[in-house]
C-alpha cells in the first residue's frame, strides 16, 4: 500500500489533480499548540480533544481515524510525508514519524517538501498552499528517503518536544540531516517562544510591535506576523490565542 500523508485539508483538496498513486491520509492537528499530556495514545487523544474543545467522538471521527490508517498499515507499506519546513508542520511530522517508527512492518518512508520553492520565495516556510499540480509533482519527484536512523531521530524530536525538553531539542538540532532541513532555525524559533528570563516569547514580542506600529486589527496583525515570522507556520487559531494574550496585557 502507498499512503500520501498530507499536512491538511487544503492540500487534500488539490492533491487528487496530481494523479499521484496512493491513499490519502489527512493530518488535522496543530500540535504546535496546547496540551500534549498522556502516557499513551488514548490519554493523549483525550488531552487533545479537551484542549481543542471537541467531544471525544467528534475528535476521533475527524482526527484520530486518519492516524489509525497509519497504525493499521499492512506490511511493505510506503509512506509519503507531505509537510512543509515551518515549525507547525515539522512538529506534526515528528509525531507522524513517531507512529510510523513504532510499526513492526517493512516500510519505505519519504519526506516530500516544497522543493519547488527557493529560500527567497515569500511562501517558502508555508508553501504547498499556492502550489499547482505540476509543482506538487515536482515536489514528489524530489522526495527524500528516510532511513531507520532518520525515523528514530524524528521520534526523538517528538519525544523531546512533547515533554517540553528545550535543552534536548537544542542538542538534537545540531544534527545535520537531509531528512530535516532547516532544523536548527526551526528549533531555535520554538525555543525562542519560552525565554528563560521570564520575558515575553519571540512571537508575543513581534505581535506587540505590530500592534504598536502597524495596526491593532487582528487580520492585519496576522498578515504582518506571517510576513515577519512565517517560520512558525501559525494558523489564525494559534495566532489569535497569542494576539488576545498580548491585547489583554496592554
Amino acid at each position: 500500500m502507498v499512503y500520501n500523508i498530507l499536512n491538511g485539508d487544503s492540500l487534500a483538496y488539490s492533491f487528487p489533480d496530481t494523479k499521484i498513486e496512493g491513499d490519502i491520509i489527512v493530518v488535522r492537528e496543530g500540535l504546535i499548540d496546547g496540551n500534549l499530556s498522556g502516557d499513551n495514545l488514548h490519554d493523549f487523544w483525550q488531552s487533545r480533544a479537551k484542549y481543542i474543545g471537541l467531544t471525544e467522538t467528534k475528535y476521533h471521527n475527524n482526527v484520530v481515524k486518519e492516524f489509525e490508517k497509519i497504525m493499521n498499515a499492512p506490511d511493505d507499506s510506503e509512506f509519503n510525508l507531505w509537510f512543509e519546513y515551518d515549525l507547525f508542520c515539522q512538529v506534526n511530522m515528528w509525531f507522524v514519524i513517531s507512529i510510523i517508527n513504532s510499526l513492526s512492518i517493512k516500510k519505505k518512508v519519504y519526506a516530500v517538501y516544497t522543493s519547488h520553492l527557493n529560500t527567497t520565495n515569500k511562501h517558502f516556510w508555508n508553501g504547498f498552499g499556492p502550489a499547482n499540480s505540476s509543482e506538487l509533482t515536482i515536489c514528489f519527484a524530489d522526495r527524500t528517503s528516510l532511513n531507520n536512523v532518520d525515523l528514530q531521530f524524528g521520534q526523538d524530536l517528538w519525544t523531546a518536544y512533547k515533554s517540553g525538553n528545550l535543552e534536548e531539542l537544542t542538542r538534537l538540532a545540531k544534527n545535520q540531516s537531509s531528512a530535516f532541513p532547516y532544523l536548527e532555525e526551526v528549533i531555535k524559533a520554538h525555543v525562542d517562544r519560552f525565554p528563560k528570563d521570564g520575558t515575553k516569547g519571540r512571537p508575543e514580542k513581534v505581535i506587540e510591535d505590530i500592534i504598536k506600529n502597524v495596526s491593532t486589527d487582528f487580520y492585519k496583525v496576522f498578515r504582518e506576523f506571517w510576513n515577519r515570522e512565517s517560520i512558525y507556520g501559525f494558523g489564525d487559531i494559534q495566532l489569535k490565542h497569542l494576539y488576545d494574550k498580548v491585547m489583554h496585557s496592554r
